[in-house]
């Protein structure tokens, strides 16, 4: 989880955030599997087919039960920062290192739900992964937030409180500012914000992707 200091620092790089490719198709297989359990453990090799298993069974299904269900298969993992974690302030695990070490903070959490609900077929224009401050007790934080509609309040899944609720009922959260594959806003109110244009990429954004393509 980062620092208050470490958001005003990622906002700063994150002004200039526009188009990042993002990977919506999320592929398993048999040398996946392997992979998984040679890495990490026979453990999370079961932990990832369950992911699979989970993405199948919810593929078509409404957004609702899609959104519940992925929230609640995701916050069973164990949150854990990144310093105690990997070594470092601030890490974007990809869904497969957050399930193989069954770890990781509020970042990854928000991605493993990002992914998911991409996978599922949730464009992006109606996920945004969330930086807000937390008030009770006051830290940074991040959430995943889902738009029915561009203007409509968006619905907050969270590692910390695990209801799914409108953001209008989440007023333990203050929006700073919000992002996914196709840009960077700013926030206003209740999530929604003006939109940042700008030519450079955000790093972590970049290297979490990268290293998705990379299959891990």
């Amino acid at each position: 989880m980062l620092s208050s200091r470490g958001i005003r620092l990622v906002v700063l790089a994150c002004l200039v955030l526009t188009q990042v490719t993002v990977l919506s198709d999320i592929t398993f297989s048999e040398k996946v599997f392997k992979s998984v359990a040679e890495r990490y453990s026979a453990e999370a090799e079961v932990r990832v087919r369950e992911w699979q298993q989970l993405l199948d069974k919810q593929r078509d299904l409404s957004i609702d039960t899609q959104l519940y269900e992925v929230n609640k298969f995701f916050n069973q993992v164990s949150f854990i920062d990144d310093i105690q974690h990997w070594g470092i302030k601030d890490y974007w695990a990809t869904p497969l290192e957050f399930l193989g070490t069954n770890a990781g903070d509020c970042e990854d959490f928000t991605i493993a739900k990002y992914f998911s609900l991409r996978a599922l077929g949730v464009p992006a224009s109606q996920l945004r992964l969330m930086y807000v401050t937390a008030t009770r007790p006051r830290q940074a934080h991040m959430v995943l937030a889902y738009y029915e509609t561009p203007s409509s309040v968006p619905l907050v899944l969270d590692n910390i409180n695990k209801r799914i609720l409108p953001a209008s009922q989440r007023r333990d959260l203050i929006p700073v500012y919000s992002f996914n594959g196709d840009g960077l806003w700013l926030a206003k109110s209740q999530g929604r914000g003006r939109q940042m244009q700008g030519k450079n990429n955000n790093a972590l954004w970049e290297d979490l992707n990268k290293r998705m393509q990379q299959g891990y």
